[in-house]
């Protein structure tokens, strides 16, 4: 298989939306979508009216036209919601979702995937997160149905998604383990997902595609590709410098006296062990330039994966003005970035660029009621009935405690759910009539995103990226 030099990262929720990922493909690149709450985004979407037609023109081609008109008429809002009006509510991830949650997903994956895809026969991915485990396999399967060609997946071990992957394009009933904590050691939590509850009792095979694991370091890599079957098809190695959530320090942790985890050698990847894997793998982190694509060629490399510069593109789903924002701070040089080791309820370190009016900022993070209405990074823990239930350390505090959860965990959490979504204009509406406050997530390159603008331009393509990154752009 031939892959391409350069993948487009999947990011944030919405960010790497289906116009970034198609601008990347047709250019013989791989473009990306980012799977994360793809379900509430479809959602708000259908509410804010279907702007353009294109949600309705990818239902048109949804193999099971029922499904597509329930979850249609559910959201569908003619014209789109009033201005003050919330955004209604969907239900919450969870071990044993419902039927009407389990077709939205489906769907929302499928669409995504479908408008990326259409009109041009170039190669389109799809990113998850590991962390985020309960939608994963309709996710996958909604992907696969509109013939997505990869699957990446960082935040975690995938160490069960190469085999999914197989069960799911033979048609057949897929499981994935569940982390539960304080579950016994003789009992063990699967989500579960058989396709044919969506097609009807029809066994339907599908294109199986690559899958590529996000990792950090070569012993994980190692595991992945030696000791699971089937194996993973290959790796994107993200530095600790990339945006988004990023693998923690080895060791104890340690802080700068900003407050930022302080990464060391031990960190670094060693490429020598992931060349002698045999499997292709990219360098992601710092490396969106075209310095940095031929110094991970050179290292052998397949090539890079970019994506701050991408993430600040004309077609990237971040909102204009936050967008401006950012680009003209690269052009001051006074764009900052912090890696905070405590905004995500997940523990991850989770980079945090600082923008006027977001949560950035101490005071808007302090002053946000706290409240969890999307439940994606929830932690699943056994109750005092011996169930399944939800927390999450960024939910009000005394609900926290109340389930079991540690006061000091929800020290400094944010809720990167609202957050991410509000990044993209799809932010909810409080009853106060407020709308949640962005959270913008970037890597340390958003320093430099300034050198993607042409003379007398303030903003650029995902085109103008990738001539920078190959060489066809004047310096």
């Amino acid at each position: 298989m031939q892959h391409p030099q350069i993948i487009q990262g999947g990011m944030g929720v919405a960010v790497s939306n289906w116009r970034l990922a198609r601008a990347v493909s047709v250019q013989g690149q791989l473009g990306v979508v980012s799977g994360t709450a793809i379900d509430a985004v479809l959602a708000r979407r259908l509410q804010l009216g279907d702007v353009g037609g294109d949600i309705a023109r990818a239902l048109a081609s949804f193999p099971v036209p029922e499904i597509a008109e329930r979850v249609w008429n559910r959201y569908f809002v003619p014209g789109g919601k009033e201005s003050g009006a919330k955004f209604k509510s969907k239900p919450l991830p969870s071990v044993e979702p419902t039927r009407s949650l389990i077709e939205l997903i489906v769907l929302a994956n499928f669409v995504e995937v479908f408008l990326a895809k259409e009109g041009h026969d170039g190669l389109v991915g799809i990113n998850l997160l590991e962390k985020v485990q309960l939608p994963t396999l309709p996710s996958l399967f909604g992907a696969m149905l509109a013939g997505v060609d990869y699957v990446l997946m960082g935040a975690g071990i995938p160490r069960a998604i190469p085999g999914v992957l197989d069960e799911l394009a033979e048609g057949r009933p897929a499981s994935l383990k569940i982390d539960v904590a304080g579950q016994n050691s003789d009992s063990t939590t699967y989500s579960r997902f058989d396709p044919r509850q969506i097609l009807d009792g029809a066994v339907s095979k599908l294109k199986r595609p690559t899958f590529l694991a996000i990792v950090s370091s070569a012993s994980l890599a190692q595991v992945l590709a030696r000791k699971c079957e089937p194996p993973v098809d290959g790796f994107v190695i993200e530095d600790h410098i990339a945006g988004g959530h990023n693998a923690p320090p080895r060791g104890a942790l340690q802080l700068t006296d900003e407050g930022e985890p302080v990464y060391g050698e031990r960190d670094v990847p060693d490429l020598a062990k992931f060349r002698e894997l045999g499997l292709p793998f990219w360098l992601a982190g710092g490396r969106g330039s075209k310095k940095g694509l031929e110094g991970a060629l050179e290292g052998g490399a397949q090539g890079i994966q970019v994506g701050t510069a991408f993430a600040f593109c004309e077609e990237s789903g971040i909102l204009p003005e936050i967008k401006a924002a950012a680009i003209q701070k690269s052009i001051a040089g006074d764009s900052s970035v912090f890696t905070d080791p405590s905004a995500s309820p997940t523990g991850f370190p989770f980079k945090v660029l600082n923008i006027p009016g977001s949560i950035s900022d101490p005071e808007i993070r302090n002053n946000r009621e706290r409240v969890c209405d999307l439940g994606y990074l929830r932690e699943s823990y056994i109750d005092e009935g011996g169930k399944v239930a939800y927390r999450c350390p960024a939910e009000p505090v005394a609900d926290y405690l109340r389930k079991g959860g540690d006061v000091a965990n929800t020290v400094g959490r944010a809720c990167v759910c609202n957050g991410l979504l509000a990044t993209v204009g799809l932010g909810q509406i409080r009853k106060d009539k407020s709308v949640e406050p962005p959270l913008v997530t970037a890597g340390d390159d958003a320093l430099h995103i300034n050198r993607f603008l042409k003379p007398g331009k303030v903003t650029y393509s995902a085109r103008d990226v990738l001539d920078r990154l190959l060489g066809a752009a004047p310096t």
